[in-house]
């Protein structure tokens, strides 16, 4: 790579981006990619404008429209309009500032709104550069004003319209399709998300429209996160382990908090967490402090009621299994991270959770003494499975400092860091494939497993009969951290667990599967972000002074169409890993430079738990409808 010297690096080379382009330029610092959840981040964008004015208490009705197209949106609030009226500084509409510039508008102080999810004062305007179209409706001051937009930037001033006596606010946009990969939205993941917010905001009255289909949901509940628990434990067909729910709430002026609990039969952990009406996917503050709450109340009644099971000691991780919860904060400064809001990072909300959580749950524990003993069995139940479990898996180690190897697969081909921060683990599909992945790898950090053959199908099978198949085994020792109850993430001899397979249907048939397995047996591998999805090329295109790469045939044709015209192109299919050679596949996937990685997420874990039930559950029907429902997408079968 050249270096930039003082003798060509001038101030001329100095290139400052004006208005939105920065948004345009680079969208993923914003809406974190310009994928399927990054399209959808848009709406969730407009959206929460709308939810501030609820929180303001300006207004309680929200309608969202998706049009006919199914690539457009109109959001609407009956709050208090945004205004119109010149900006004593920008000499223009207060409502085309907010829009076209960034970090502009009414949630910075506390005058307007105490409590907000848009902060950041960039949601507005960020949609608007990366819409293609945007029209702005307000209604306030007996008028109805209207403003539109391209891709950031006004087409028309704003006019007065009309007469009206109403007030709030409209937003239309159509996100660019030069920005975004494929614009469609999900009318079920608009609707989840509608859903979701209209039990964390109770009383708040939502409208979906789909135009497509005709059809409008209305979802209102007043009975808040109350209900919102009750729900979850149905739809994840999670058995109770007790039916009075654990709620508390508090508001103390800086920070108000709500809270619901139950332990169910399930092996997992699960408290959704929110902030000012805002999922937090990575948590944060607040749900660490609602762990932290949890986990003292517990022991402190086991402490004063003697409670001591023999045999086993109580963890952490055994109290939380089968936890069920909704957290809910709404504070007035909170520190996200990030624009698209994962995780709250406010140190103060931990102990001011905690505060609440710990005595609240502690006294309920002692009110309900048939409740307390059902949880404590549950959890004495979770130790002394942990414990047969740790007996029954034995643990794999790194190297030791002496250099000392355990035995591992006679197979894997393992890198020579002992270091586990900086090595990578290639599942690689079949010996030639992996072959190739080990004489273009980096010895160092890289190492390659290959596996024989369809992975074993483990939705509903149980752990002992998983263990059981050699190649699932084999990974299982490679990694090193155990699996199921046992599964322990400090253990893992690898930061990233990297799936390479054949571009095609076969490879990602194999995928799933190993997807399936991780999501039932090593769930905590995703959730910390170990797992990830090579992206191979398919196509290989050549002229006569280069080689390019292309993923899909989208790819394909966007690289194409970039081509002069009258250059001779040759275009070659690659059917698998094996027919790249290995500087071919460290170019395109290996090199950390060049390569590009798809980060496996769980977005939502109903839906996650459906699709894996329905894909590999032993109900064929189940596919036999998605195959059915489906198929009219399918424009192009690789079989």
């Amino acid at each position: 790579m050249a270096t930039a010297t003082p003798s060509n690096y001038k101030a001329s080379d100095i290139e400052v981006l004006e208005g939105l382009e920065a948004v345009r330029r680079r969208p993923s610092m914003y809406i974190g990619g310009v994928d399927h959840r990054g399209l959808h981040h848009l709406l969730w964008e407009v959206i929460d404008n709308c939810v501030d004015e609820f929180l303001a208490g300006h207004a309680d009705t929200i309608k969202v429209t998706l049009h006919k197209d199914g690539e457009a949106l109109t959001v609407g609030d009956n709050g208090r309009g945004i205004p119109v009226d010149k900006h004593p500084k920008y000499k223009k509409s207060a409502l085309e500032v907010i829009l076209t510039t960034l970090h502009a508008g009414g949630k910075f102080s506390d005058k307007n709104y105490a409590r907000s999810g848009g902060l950041h004062g960039v949601g507005s305007s960020v949609v608007n550069a990366l819409s293609s179209e945007m029209v702005a409706t307000v209604h306030r001051d007996g008028f109805e004003w209207i403003q539109r937009y391209k891709r950031g930037r006004p087409t028309t001033p704003v006019k007065k319209a009309k007469p009206f006596k109403g007030h709030g606010t409209l937003i239309y946009f159509r996100p660019d399709d030069e920005i975004f990969r494929r614009i469609a939205f999900s009318t079920e993941t608009i609707r989840q998300h509608l859903e979701d917010i209209s039990y964390i905001h109770a009383g708040l009255k939502i409208r979906f429209t789909d135009e497509a289909k005709n059809e409008t949901d209305e979802f209102y509940q007043p009975d808040g996160i109350k209900a919102y628990i009750e729900k979850l434990t149905k739809d994840e067909k999670k058995k109770p382990v007790h039916e009075v729910i654990f709620s508390t709430e508090k508001d103390d002026g800086q920070v108000k908090t709500e809270l619901v609990l139950r332990w169910t039969e399930a092996t997992d952990e699960q408290i959704r967490s929110y902030v000012n009406g805002i999922r937090t996917h990575a948590g944060g503050t607040h749900l660490n402090g609602v762990r932290s709450g949890i986990l003292k109340a517990v022991k402190n009644y086991m402490d004063v009621h003697n409670v001591k099971p023999k045999g086993v000691s109580i963890s952490a991780e055994d109290i939380r299994e089968g936890m069920l919860g909704v957290v809910s904060v709404f504070h007035g400064d909170p520190m996200f991270q990030g624009q698209t809001k994962e995780k709250l990072n406010n140190p103060e909300v931990a102990s001011i959770v905690e505060g609440l959580v710990r005595p609240t749950l502690e006294t309920w524990l002692n009110n309900n003494a048939s409740i307390a003993d059902s949880i404590l069995g549950r959890i004495i139940l979770a130790a002394r499975a942990r414990q047969a479990s740790r007996d029954a898996v034995a643990q794999v180690k790194r190297k030791t400092p002496g250099g000392k190897r355990t035995s591992l697969p006679g197979k894997l081909l393992d890198c020579r860091s002992n270091d586990a921060g900086e090595s990578e683990l290639f599942i690689v599909e079949g010996d030639s494939a992996g072959g190739t992945a080990a004489s273009g790898r980096n010895s160092r950090t890289q190492a390659i497993l290959p596996l024989r053959g369809k992975v074993l199908n483990t939705e509903s099978l149980k752990i002992n009969k998983v263990l059981a198949n050699q190649e699932i085994s084999d990974l299982v020792e490679t990694l090193g951290a155990g699996v199921g109850a046992n599964f322990d993430i400090h253990k893992l001899r690898y930061n990233r667990i990297i799936l390479l397979m054949d571009a095609d249907a076969d490879g990602y048939h194999i995928s799933t599967l190993l997807l399936t397995f991780f999501y039932r047996h090593m769930p905590e591998l995703i959730r910390q972000e170990k797992l990830f999805i090579a992206q191979p090329p398919l196509y290989r295109i050549t002229t006569s002074k280069e080689s390019m790469y292309a993923l899909d045939d989208m790819h394909k044709e966007q690289i194409l169409a970039s081509l002069a015209a009258n250059r001779k192109v040759e275009i070659s299919r690659f059917k698998g890993l094996g027919e790249m050679d290995a500087s071919q596949l460290k170019e395109t996937t290996l090199d950390p430079a060049k390569r590009v990685l798809l980060k496996v997420e769980i977005e939502s874990q109903v839906d996650a738990d459906e699709t894996f039930h329905q894909l590999f559950g032993k109900d064929a029907s189940e596919r036999y409808r998605i195959i059915m429902s489906e198929s009219a997408l399918a424009d192009d079968l690789d079989v």
